[in-house]
């Protein structure tokens, strides 16, 4: 339980990061059968899909590095889904924003919808 709400604390650090960078969070933990979406947002006329991942240290790899080509493919899986349901004609764009201790990371297309 501590582990999820220390995760839960990291994704409204990182949304609250990502609202001082201009975007605007549409929808957070967004859940299909595929998995979760951690932050929906929008960026300009982009929509973006973000993962958020944290680590306290880097001493065992950065946190970019847990971002799977699994997990991506299910992410990807997940935004159609929700594109599917919602009525958008912006733009797609996957995002990660990497937390490691105090140091937050935004990766502009992270990964495509091409995976």
């Amino acid at each position: 339980m501590a582990a999820q709400r220390a995760g839960m604390h990291r994704e409204e650090e990182a949304a609250m990061f990502l609202r001082s960078r201009g975007y605007a969070i549409v929808a957070r933990n967004w859940w299909c059968r595929f998995g979760e979406i951690d932050i929906i947002a929008r960026d300009g006329d982009q929509l973006v899909f973000v993962e958020v991942r944290a680590r306290r240290t880097e001493s065992h790899g950065s946190p970019e590095e847990t971002i799977s080509t699994r997990k991506t493919k299910r992410i990807i899986a997940a935004a159609r889904i929700y594109l599917a349901n919602n009525d958008c004609d912006l733009a797609v764009r996957f995002d990660a924003v990497a937390i490691s201790g105090n140091d937050f990371r935004l990766h502009k297309n992270a990964f495509t919808g091409e995976e």
